[in-house]
């Protein structure tokens, strides 16, 4: 992503963020994404530089305005306001708009933290059980049937958000099911001003190694970290750590050696 989508996805963000989020404002907001890939006409309409922003804000006006919430016309008007290069990177950031929205409405009701870790493993679920990533990557299958497989897994038993964004990620608009979680997870890490760390151990860690290695990649990194453990009996010395596109081997950083001493 350029410094200019940041700057984008950043001024969007901040207009989500001053919306009172309500549990439909996620589920409007993905309906429009749905929408918008439904329809390539209308997202080149709504992305053409050619047409003065305010013009673009009045067509979302004229089909949204009786359907959604006004916290969702406020999204949806300053997301057409801005440019994204082309369509598909609007419906990319309404869909980032959704998956934050959610993810508030957890926060609000203090389950974030128990949302973000049923996601996790579920994602590991579901990676570790072939016939499953199967049936739930299998595009020829209707997605209405590939969603439902998520309902009866996990309907019940895990948070509506857990349920929801879930059978969000099975669409996989243009990754895989896996990468899709992934930068959900990266978006509720955010989201509580968090970085992302995947960390694949040989063995499980202790309470005590969890947090000291937690501790030294926030020093690392400069804020809080969000780990994500993984066990691979296969991972030889130590700890092999994740944090977006970088990865940190345990044995890279002096700061890390007395943590990736803990696992041997």
């Amino acid at each position: 992503m350029t410094t200019q989508e940041e700057a984008r996805q950043s001024e969007l963000d901040g207009v989500l963020d001053g919306q009172q989020v309500v549990p439909q404002l996620a589920a409007e907001l993905f309906a429009v994404v749905d929408v918008l890939d439904q329809q390539p006409a209308l997202r080149r309409v709504l992305t053409d530089p050619g047409i003065e922003p305010a013009e673009r804000g009045q067509l979302i006006d004229a089909l949204f305005g009786q359907r959604v919430s006004a916290a969702a016309q406020q999204v949806l008007r300053q997301a057409v306001g801005l440019r994204w290069g082309g369509g598909a990177r609007l419906a990319d950031a309404l869909e980032r708009q959704a998956v934050r929205a959610a993810f508030a409405t957890a926060q609000a009701s203090g389950t974030l933290e128990s949302v973000e870790d049923e996601l996790f493993r579920f994602g590991r679920l579901v990676d570790g059980d072939a016939a499953l990533r199967s049936a739930i990557s299998d595009r020829s299958a209707p997605l209405s049937a590939r969603t439902q497989l998520i309902t009866d897994l996990l309907d019940g038993r895990a948070d509506a958000v857990t349920v929801e964004l879930a059978k969000r990620a099975v669409a996989a608009r243009s990754r895989s099911f896996d990468l899709t979680l992934e930068s959900y997870l990266s978006i509720a890490a955010a989201q509580r001003g968090r970085a992302l760390a995947q960390v694949v151990v040989a063995r499980p860690l202790t309470d005590e190694q969890h947090d000291r290695l937690a501790t030294v990649l926030a020093g690392q990194l400069g804020r809080p970290v969000n780990l994500q453990v993984v066990v691979d009996p296969q991972v030889i010395g130590g700890a092999r750590v994740t944090v977006g596109d970088e990865l940190i081997e345990g044995s890279v950083s002096g700061r890390l050696e007395s943590a990736r001493r803990q696992f041997h």
